[in-house]
């Protein structure tokens, strides 16, 4: 296949370009040439901004469109007035953010997804206006190619090349050992799919030409927060690590929660339990959480402390 990828440098786009590339495919990214990025040679990379310059396209045609990066309803709009039919089957990856919260746990994608509401389409993407405006570019897609088009909605992404630094701030931490805080509940569910599992997924559904949505997650059902930390600590923490539960009531400066990425405890109770059954139907394989890790901390070795991350969590455990 002749692929374009919109994206495809950074995490998410650059797994499911690697995915691609290792499949034999012929692969088109198409950024703002920004972010540093390791893709192999033979990937032909366009510069150009999908909000203002689209000219690298012209008169380009491709067997399937992976845009990896819609987030408001312009992007999609713009991308299809600049190559319509010449994108071929389009595949966008969304999030389960764009869904309302389910009811119950185990749901799956007969979820209603969430209204713009009072939001404008071309908001700024916030906490507050992620999921809706996610939703409204699945709307934008179906409006605009057609029935034809599969939609990937992934929970929280891990793995190697993760520029958030949520999973990597945990295995990194957990390395380090000693009294390890963590904010409650640690009953709480969370699930997450490695990035090279969903990247494979994407390149999967895309052969085949997958038409209709489906969730990308790893546990279901869920692990719960601290079952996950318990996991990694298990995998990599020396001998004597342990992790000690803070209340997060005590976290009432915003700036400590901040400290504690892929903390769950803030989200409805159905927030992270959705159903993975339709994903394995199609084949989805999943790594384990130790190979997630392991990679992780290859990825990340020694290099210096990020700024974002929490220095001293005696600060909290001597309260």
């Amino acid at each position: 296949m002749n692929v374009l990828v919109l994206g495809g440098s950074s995490f998410v786009g650059r797994a499911i370009v690697w995915s691609l590339y290792e499949r034999g495919h012929d692969v088109t990214v198409f950024n703002r040439g920004v972010t540093p990025t390791d893709l192999p040679a033979p990937i032909t990379r366009l510069v150009g901004d999908r909000r203002s310059d689209l000219s690298a396209l012209s008169g380009l045609s491709f067997d399937v469109t992976i845009d990896a990066i819609a987030y408001q309803r312009r992007d999609v709009e713009l991308f299809y007035g600049a190559l319509g039919d010449r994108a071929g089957y389009y595949q966008q990856i969304s999030t389960i953010s764009a869904y309302e919260v389910p009811t119950s746990p185990g749901a799956d994608e007969s979820t209603p997804l969430r209204q713009l509401g009072e939001i404008d389409p071309n908001a700024p993407v916030t906490g507050v206006t992620y999921g809706p405006l996610k939703a409204e570019c699945e709307r934008a897609a179906r409006e605009l190619f057609g029935d034809s088009v599969g939609v990937l909605r992934p929970t929280y992404i891990v793995g190697a090349h993760d520029h958030t630094l949520r999973f990597p701030y945990w295995v990194a931490r957990l390395q380090r050992g000693g009294r390890v805080a963590f904010p409650g509940p640690r009953t709480h569910p969370l699930q997450w799919i490695d990035a090279r599992d969903l990247g494979e997924f994407a390149t999967r559904l895309a052969e085949e030409r997958f038409a209709g949505a489906v969730h990308v997650l790893q546990s279901s059902p869920p692990l719960s927060f601290g079952e996950t930390l318990e996991r990694i600590a298990a995998h990599v923490a020396p001998s004597g690590t342990t992790l000690v539960e803070i209340d997060p009531e005590r976290l009432s400066d915003p700036s400590w929660r901040q400290k504690f990425p892929l903390w769950t405890g803030a989200l409805p109770d159905n927030a992270l339990t959705f159903s993975n059954a339709g994903a394995l139907s199609l084949g989805l394989t999943l790594r384990s959480l130790e190979e997630s890790v392991d990679d992780t901390a290859a990825w990340f070795g020694s290099r210096e402390w990020p700024a974002q991350w929490l220095v001293n969590d005696g600060d909290l455990l001597a309260e």
